[in-house]
């Protein structure tokens, strides 16, 4: 136990410290990120839609086309832990708007498929999700800026050269 608090404490050491300019850099990025979460899905109550993370699974089931989509492809998409997409795939079954059927690859797996129904729904979403977005970063940020800011979050989502 004691060589493993050493190991530990050495890690720490030998780690570069953020600067005090990327700590406030990650406090505003969490903080930007809740506050427009939070509009858009405010918004899309206020428009009696259901919650963004259903565009989001109506959204990838639909780019996936007729072949569907795997649960453990929209997992990756979605960055959701398996048994929260378990839970919401079959919220969003019941309402009729995705259609789960039998992989034929792994009989053991299963097929996403977005439905007549859900396209619509998607659809109708998208307006009201994209002015929330325009409301929160649009209107506070010109084109070039938009144009930085999405550069600069590419590099924080792209991996590290090195990592895999």
């Amino acid at each position: 136990m004691l060589m493993q608090l050493h190991e530990s404490v050495s890690f720490w050491r030998m780690t570069r410290m953020p600067s005090k300019w990327v700590v406030r850099a990650w406090g505003r990025l969490m903080k930007a990120q809740r506050i427009a979460l939070a509009a858009v899905e405010a918004a899309l109550r206020r428009a009696g839609m259901p919650p963004l993370a259903w565009y989001d699974v109506l959204l990838e089931t639909e780019r996936a086309g007729e072949t569907g989509a795997r649960p453990f492809e929209l997992e990756s998409a979605l960055l959701l832990a398996q048994y929260n997409l378990s839970r919401l795939l079959d919220r969003i079954e019941r309402e009729g708007l995705i259609a789960r059927e039998s992989c034929a690859e792994d009989r053991r797996g299963q097929v996403v498929r977005i439905t007549e129904r859900g396209k619509a729904l998607r659809r109708a979403m998208w307006p009201v999700y994209a002015r929330a977005i325009e409301s929160a970063v649009g209107a506070r940020l010109n084109a070039g800026e938009a144009e930085t800011l999405m550069t600069l979050l590419g590099r924080l989502v792209e991996p590290a050269s090195g990592d895999d």
